[in-house]
Order: structure tokens, then sequence, then C-alpha cells
């Protein structure tokens, strides 16, 4: 956009509507009386007695544990400079937005109006009983420093400088990586800082935490080199004075190893870079506009690796990559401060999320392009969703260390909390996945060479779910899981399968017209499913659904009794989980289909570890419409009620009854169904595939599945675009769901 468009959009995006982005949110019911009576007088008299006997009761009965302060004076703002501390409300707003949309954490924005640092102070102590936690932001050097001090040493809770430590944190984990990549040692390096303001200082000091020698730093002001013989230095600057004959930057950068910019557009230029070590690292963090152009410094230096605060080019520098997380991990403990070994962790943790695989959600948030860590690819990218449980976790833990934190957290468990928070299905998968990560079952991945099976592979190892049975190109697969060891997984070459005689003669009695065809990689996987020479398969490639569900349903045999298999999807929505069958397979099914559908899906949904509460879908209620459609689903109902006694269920009924009886108590008494439906048998595939699809679009909801059920083994069929997290969710519910028979899952099975 150019700049008048830029500029037209900003204004219009903050006025528009409701002015400004943020908003205070009832988080308690508060729509009778009986409600008011408890959220203000009288009811609300307890929680401050129990306070004031207890003042750490406050975190139990208020939301302090959960809400920070973000505050400015306004004296530094962005790029743009002392605008006053009004002007800083649009930006606290946005800092506000941040922390609630990547950790989930409420703000209250709050612009000081003085650059008197002892008001300053004074107004943000006396703010402690409200917040969890304090964020400055957009507060000048040298003053920042002074004033961040001073509150550190006055408050309990944490307060921090994001000015400061942000950028440092963040590019200190770029730093580490890049210097892996060229084979540097950080104790050897010389790295040249240009720009002492509060970011520039703050990075210098972390890169010497992370091992930079503090002879072999020179840092810059607008001046030139900060060097020992320099007069006009202020308390802040002196200590970083050097003994050296540098005086300009262009002089600092002879020979130096990395450049950290933190002042402003064109400061580095192009025949300084010539001048730099091998495999130079440049950060040319000033916003908007960085002290070198990306591409003039690739065009100057083919071995330079660059990083910008720009999200158009690679390897953005952006401190939401900290904030929101390293607060999440020091309200979680309770935390008295922010400390050295908090921000580290965080550091560190980033460093090590840029190595880890990355999924394909974060793949399409970036136009489908392929990150991988090396040069182009750091540090994590803001919209990450796994930086929440990779750093708020290392935070934590960090805390409890350092004894800076006020309660204990179990941090595998914490992390897991955290990751259901990213990865909705996860929590209704949190069963299955435990129950598989226990018994680590064999599972068969058809089409195994397949990229994307690759990466479900790799992912269920690392979760521990099961032991990935990959089948296909035997080569290719090895080549592709180097890194992990043997005994994680097996590779079944698809042209030399398994010569069990009773797999091979299942396959001619099975395969009918293909019989005379060589076995495939999804044949091959169901047979040695219905076999049990596997525990179960999953078909992960992004392949059609309905040319690949037959190979399933043609050599994996159905369960006793089982009139058809049926497809149902688990739909995760923010408040509930719900179960819609049949969503995939059977078009107009028959009374005795419908009721089948309803046993299975309560089976699944036990097997999740959740109660299920069934009604029959109609556009009727309870008879009150003799036409053949309705009586079906009626006739449905009553076969279930026989079959499945012990289960809740509750038809024919319409869907808004089923969900909300509450508000129909004039149509179905409390006593019949108390509670709202959690499976839903819908009447055809028209209705139960158009729900499923309206939900999902309209209702914030995740889609996952189709489960086929009905099947003597599991088995199970990926959509297409579904993500690796998707997969890897449906290998566990896949290995939980209920089967006939036990068995090893084991070769000897097939005898």
């Amino acid at each position: 956009m150019s700049d008048d468009e830029i500029y037209k959009a900003s204004l219009e995006y903050h006025a528009k509507g409701r002015p400004g982005k943020i908003a205070v949110v009832p988080t308690k019911p508060t729509l009778t009386q009986r409600d008011l009576s408890l959220a203000y007088s009288p009811g609300v008299a307890e929680p401050c007695r129990e306070i004031a006997r207890q003042p750490n009761d406050a975190y139990r009965y208020t939301s302090k544990g959960n809400l920070v302060a973000v505050i400015s004076n306004g004296t530094a703002i962005l790029g743009i400079g002392n605008l006053g501390a009004l002007a800083s409300k649009p930006v606290m707003e946005g800092k506000g937005v941040l922390f609630k949309r990547f950790a989930d954490i409420d703000v209250f924005d709050i612009e000081v109006n003085t650059e008197d640092i002892d008001e300053f102070c004074n107004t943000v102590a006396l703010l402690e009983p409200t917040f969890g936690g304090i964020n400055l932001e957009d507060v000048k050097a040298p003053e920042c420093f002074e004033i961040e001090k001073r509150l550190k040493e006055r408050m309990n809770i944490p307060v921090f400088h994001d000015d400061q430590h942000g950028t440092a944190i963040i590019s200190g984990a770029a730093l580490v990586n890049a210097l892996e990549l060229v084979q540097k040692n950080i104790g050897d390096i010389r790295i040249v800082v240009n720009g002492a303001g509060a970011s520039g200082i703050a990075c210098t000091l972390f890169a010497i935490q992370l091992g930079v020698k503090p002879e072999n730093v020179i840092l810059c002001d607008t001046k030139g080199v900060i060097h020992s013989g320099r007069t006009d230095l202020n308390p802040v600057k002196q200590p970083f004075a050097v003994k050296t004959d540098a005086r300009t930057l262009d002089d600092a950068l002879k020979g130096a190893d990395v450049f950290y910019g933190l002042s402003s557009k064109g400061a580095l230029k192009a025949e300084a870079l010539k001048t730099m070590a091998r495999d130079p690292i440049v950060f040319a963090m000033a916003n908007p506009e960085p002290e070198i152009e990306y591409d003039v410094a690739m065009a100057t230096r083919s071995d330079v690796i660059m990083a910008t605060g720009r999200s158009d080019y690679p390897n953005q520098v952006n401190n939401v990559l900290g904030f929101p997380f390293i607060f999440r991990g020091a309200l979680d403990t309770r935390a008295t401060a922010i400390n050295e070994e908090m921000k580290i962790a965080a550091s560190k943790a980033l460093a090590r999320l840029a190595k880890a695989e990355v999924p394909d959600s974060v793949s399409r948030a970036y136009g489908g392009k392929k990150l991988k860590f090396g040069r182009d690819y750091l540090i994590p990218t803001p919209f990450d969703p796994r930086v929440l449980y990779y750093v708020a976790p290392a935070v934590a833990q960090a805390a409890m260390d350092s004894g800076v934190a006020r309660i204990k957290l179990n941090v595998d468990e914490y992390r897991e909390r955290l990751r259901v928070k990213t990865e909705p299905g996860r929590a209704v998968m949190s069963v299955a996945i435990h129950k598989a990560q226990e018994l680590r079952k064999r599972l068969a991945l058809p089409d195994g060479a397949d990229a994307r099976v690759l990466s479900v592979a790799r992912q269920i190892i690392r979760d521990g779910v099961a032991r990935p049975v990959l089948i296909g190109d035997r080569e290719k697969i090895a080549a592709a899981m180097k890194g992990f060891s043997e005994s994680e997984f097996e590779i079944i070459d698809a042209a030399k399968p398994p010569s069990h005689a009773v797999l091979q003669q299942r396959f001619k009695e099975r395969a009918g017209m293909f019989a005379d065809k060589a076995m495939d990689s999804y044949a091959l996987a169901a047979l040695m499913t219905d076999l049990q020479m596997v525990d179960g398969m999953l078909s992960a490639a992004d392949r059609i659904y309905r040319e690949t569900v037959p190979n399933v349903l043609r050599f994996v045999s159905k369960r006793s009794g089982t009139k058809r298999v049926i497809g149902m999807h688990i739909m995760v929505l923010p408040n509930r989980v719900l179960f819609f069958a049949d969503t995939t397979l059977n078009v107009d099914p028959d009374a005795e289909v419908l009721a089948d559908c309803g046993r299975l899906c309560s089976e699944a949904v036990l097997a999740l570890g959740i109660t299920p509460r069934v009604a029959f879908i109609s556009y009727n209620n309870f008879g009150a419409d003799s036409h053949p459609q309705a009586q079906k689903v009626r006739n449905a109902y009553e076969l279930f009620k026989q079959q499945c006694p012990g289960v809740q269920a509750i038809g024919e009924v319409q869907a808004d009854i089923a969900l909300s009886p509450g508000e129909f108590r004039n149509v179905i008494d409390a006593e019949r169904w108390p509670e709202p439906a959690n499976v839903l048998i819908f009447p055809d595939l028209d209705t139960a595939n158009a729900a499923f699809r309206l939900v999902r679009v309209t209702a914030d909801a995740t889609a996952l599945g189709p489960l086929l059920l009905g099947l003597k083994r599991p088995a199970n069929v990926m959509p297409r675009g579904s993500t690796v997290q998707d997969a890897v969710a449906m290998a566990a519910v896949t290995l939980a769901m209920p089967v006939l028979a036990t068995g090893s899952g084991m070769y000897p099975a097939v005898k």
C-alpha cells in the first residue's frame, strides 16, 4: 500500500464501529437479579472479606492473576518520537490486543501524563493491587532504565520494559541459531551494535549474557563509537566505553562477525558490509525501514545472514514472539519478577522451536511457503501457535528454578494445557492421546514416502502416540526418516509385501476385479489391519476421500452385527464438543442403520472419555407428524433404546430442542432431558453433511474426522486439506477406538 492508502486505512480501522480496539467483557453470567446480586451488592462483600483475611485469595476471586497493565507516558512512541501520553493510547490498546490474541492475557492500558520519573514511578507502583504484571512501553531512554529499576525494587509483581528486553530476547535466539549455521563460537565473535537507546543497550547486555565477551562488543550512538576517550557519555552508556582506535561505525565493522542495528534507515552502507568477516550476520532491526535494505545486503554479500523487523523479509524479529508468552509463564507461576533466567529461557525456547518441523497450518498462514531451519528461517514466525507451549513453560520452569515463582506447576501438564489452547481438537483427544502414548501401538501409514505422511509419522513419534509402520518405497522412506531410531518406526516396502499366505489369499478374495493387479500400499495397510498384523491404519496423504475409502471398506471387515460402516465428525466449538453422524457414507439410511449409527457413535464417544447423550434429529418432535421420514427417525430411536438401554437418548426431536433443552421446557420436561445432547444422529446424509459444514463455517468450530465406525479393526482416512496436527490427533483416536477382539497387533495374529 502507498503511504496515503495506509493513512486512510489505518484511521478507518481505528474509528469504524466502536472506536478503539479493546473492550471489557464480563466473564460471569449477568442475566438475572440473582446474578447481579452476586456480581455486586450484597454478594460481592464475601470475596472482599476473604481477600482482606488472605491477600493471595485475590488470585482466586478476581482477574488479578490474568491481568497486565500496559503503561506508557508516550515519550518514545514506536519510531515517531515523543507525542505525549494521550497520543500513545492507540499503541497501548494495540499491545493489549496482542496480549489477548496470542496468550489470552487481559489488559488495561494506562497512559500516565508525566515525564517526571518520581511521579511516573509513584503512579505505577500504587497500581500493584490491581495487576498481576506491568508491561512498560514506549518510555524514552535513558529514563526508562531508571524507571524499570525503581519499579522492580518497589513492586512484588513482574515489571518488564518490552522495548528493552523483547527485541533482545528474540534477536538473541536468532543469533544463537545463526552462529550454529555458520559454525562460529559465540565466545569468539566480534559484534557491533548501532544504536545506544533502550533496545540497543538491552540487546548488547543480552548478547553478553548469552556468551559474547564484553571486550568483543563495540556500541555506537549517533556520534560514533562509544570509546573510552569520550567525555559526553551519560551513566547508562559509560559502562560500554571500550579502548579502540575505531571512531566510526564503518571503522568498527571491519572484520566484525555480527551487526545489530537498532538505529535508523541507511545507517549500514554496502561498502561497510563488504568489510565484515565471512558469513556476516546482519540484524537490521530499525522500523519501518532497516539500516540496510534486504535486497541491497543480499546483492552485496551472497554469504550474509539477514534479519529485519519487517514481515515481508525472512527472519522477522518481532516482539510478539516474546512478551505475551513470557508474561503467560510469569503469571501462571505468580512470579514476583521477570528475571534474567526467565529471559534466557524464553530465548532458548524460541531457538529450539525454530529447529522443529513446521506444521502445515503455519505454512498456510504464510502463503504455503515451506519453512525449514536455515539462513532464511532462524526464528519462528509470529503466527506459529506452538510458541505458546514452547516459551511459556520454559519461562515458568525458570521462574520456579530461580526462586521467584510463588506457586509450583507440573511443567509437562502445564505444557499440555497450553497446547490444548492452540489445538482445540487436542482437548477432545486428550484421553485418546494419553491412552495411545501408554500403549505405543503400531499404526500402518500407506503411501509412506509421501512428504505429508512422513511429516505425520515424525510428529507421531515425537508425541509418542504410536509406532508408525510406513508402507511405501523403502529407500525414500529411510532417507526421509534419518535422525530417528529404527526402533521408533518400521518400513514395509509396498513392492515386497510380507509373504504371509493368509494375507495373499485375503487379497485375492476381496480384490475382486483388481485381484490380478499388484497389491498397493493402501490395500496392504488395510489387509494388515484386518489380520491384526498392525493395530490400525490411517490414510494421511492428501488424497480424495471418496477414492481412498473404498480400499478400507473392501479389505477391513465390518464388525459383527453392524449393518453399515458410518462416518462421524467431531465438532469442537468454543464452549462445547458435538459429534455428528452419518456425515459421509450412507445417503438414505433406514431405521436400523440409524440405530446402528447411534450405537457406534456412543461407543466411540465413550472411548474418548465423554458421556454420550444421543439425540435422533428430525424436523418433527415426538410423533407430532406421521410422515414416513419422521416415523423412520422415531423407529430408529426405539431400536436404539432397545440395543443401548443404558445410554441417555431422546428422539425424534428438533435440533434446537436437543441442544438447548432449558429454553424449551414447554416442549420437554427437565427429567426427560436435563442436559444438552452431544451426539446428533441425522436422518440422512444431506442433512448431516450440510449441518457439519454450516457449523464449521459459522460457529468457529474445528471439524475433526470423519471417523469410520463399524469396522472390526480401527482404520481411518484423512480428508483433503487436513493438517499434520489433525492427522496426529486422528492417529491417537484411531488406536483408541473399540474393537471386537484383542490381540498383540504383531505378525503372528495372521495365523
